[in-house]
Formats: C-alpha cells, sequence, structure tokens
C-alpha cells in the first residue's frame, strides 16, 4: 500500500512558476513510476507528466509544451513538478498517482495509488 500526499499548491500570478512535491509513504516507493494529473471544474482529469522508475524517461501531456518537468528523489520517496509560466488555463487541482511497473502512463485508469490533489490558481 502506498500513501501519496501533495503539497506546493496555491495562488500565484499569470507568468510565475510553482513547485509541487508528492510524498509518499509505504514500502518501495522506487519501484514505481509516478504521474502527474490535473482536473479542473467541470472537466476530465488530464494528464500533466509521468516519470519512470529510477527517472530516465518523462513523458507530458501536449498541452505543457516544455514549461514543465518532472523529477523524483527516491531517497526521499518524493517527486516533484516544477511548472514555469503558468497562465490561467493551468488552474485545477493537481493529483500525484503511482503505477506499480517501469513506464509512466497517459491514461488516469492505469495507476493504482492516489493522492488526494492540490489546488492550483493561476490568477490574470
Amino acid at each position: 500500500q502506498v500513501q501519496l500526499v501533495e503539497s506546493g499548491g496555491g495562488l500565484v500570478q499569470a507568468g510565475g512558476s510553482l513547485r509541487l512535491s508528492c510524498a509518499a509513504s509505504g514500502p518501495n516507493f522506487d519501484v514505481f513510476a509516478m504521474g502527474w494529473f490535473r482536473q479542473a471544474p467541470g472537466k476530465e482529469r488530464e494528464f500533466v507528466a509521468g516519470i519512470s522508475r529510477g527517472g530516465q524517461i518523462t513523458i507530458f501531456g501536449d498541452f505543457v509544451r516544455g514549461r514543465f518537468f518532472i523529477r523524483r528523489d527516491d531517497a526521499k520517496n518524493t517527486v516533484y513538478l516544477q511548472m514555469n509560466r503558468l497562465n490561467p488555463e493551468d488552474t485545477a487541482v493537481y493529483y500525484c498517482a503511482a503505477k506499480n511497473d517501469y513506464y509512466a502512463a497517459r491514461g488516469p485508469g492505469e495507476y493504482d495509488y492516489w493522492g488526494q490533489g492540490t489546488q492550483v490558481t493561476v490568477s490574470s
């Protein structure tokens, strides 16, 4: 069983940056691929970024366009999402997820564990 807790959300002006963290508890964090998703009111959950076991392979949603970066620190059982050049369309609840596999994936149904989410609000 893996428990995930996101932090780092908040209110930021357009053009600003935020770094989200996802701390995992439970055994064997390093065997999981990790992903970040987001969900805005009235919209479906959307893939943001993913990182493989070991951190060698990263994937991103099409809307990211080089603005976001994902990395993991297995010694700290934590995965990070650095978000730059934020715009109001990035406003959503951001969720961290763990997938018991080597590769991350874009589909939310492929993940085994989820955090409760952290709100990100970008003002214009």
